[in-house]
């Protein structure tokens, strides 16, 4: 009988393909996008998904003004930053942060979801996030996904 040796491959910087995904959040709940947004940045979408390395593709997310909160949320979700000084902790509800910054309620829930560690400050990098329909991203050709 012969013997048949099976290898697992593990990706590295040179094997991995990178693809441009397109995300539309209208409509779509933070929180699930989030999640979906974040597995498809680390690559575990993808069947040669190795943990220390970034074989995840870039996401561009459009309508991000869009995005819907469940239950009081809006009005009860609070981001707080701090300043590094003495009574620098500044905090922001999230109704608030649509309206100034519609980006960043997408970007932090991202945030949030990936490794804390440089591979995941490197990952983080290949999120874009937009409001409206429109991105300069299109000489990539993104692939659209649908999210439900």
């Amino acid at each position: 009988m012969d013997s048949i040796s099976y290898k697992t491959l593990a990706a590295n910087k040179k094997s991995v393909k990178k693809d441009w995904t397109l995300v539309d959040a209208e409509n779509q709940t933070l929180g699930r996008i989030a999640s979906q947004i974040s597995m498809m940045l680390k690559g575990k979408n993808k069947p040669s998904y190795t943990p220390h390395v970034d074989c995840g593709d870039y996401v561009v997310v459009l309508n991000a003004e869009k995005i819907h909160l469940t239950g009081n949320k809006w009005k009860k979700k609070s981001y707080i930053s701090h300043s590094g000084h003495p009574g620098g902790q500044k905090t922001i509800l999230a109704k608030d942060l649509q309206a100034k910054h519609p980006t960043r309620v997408i970007e932090k829930a991202v945030k949030g979801m990936l490794p804390k560690n440089r591979l995941g400050r490197k990952i983080f990098h290949h999120l874009y996030v937009y409001t409206g329909n429109h991105h300069p991203h299109v000489a990539q050709k993104p692939k659209t996904i649908v999210l439900n």
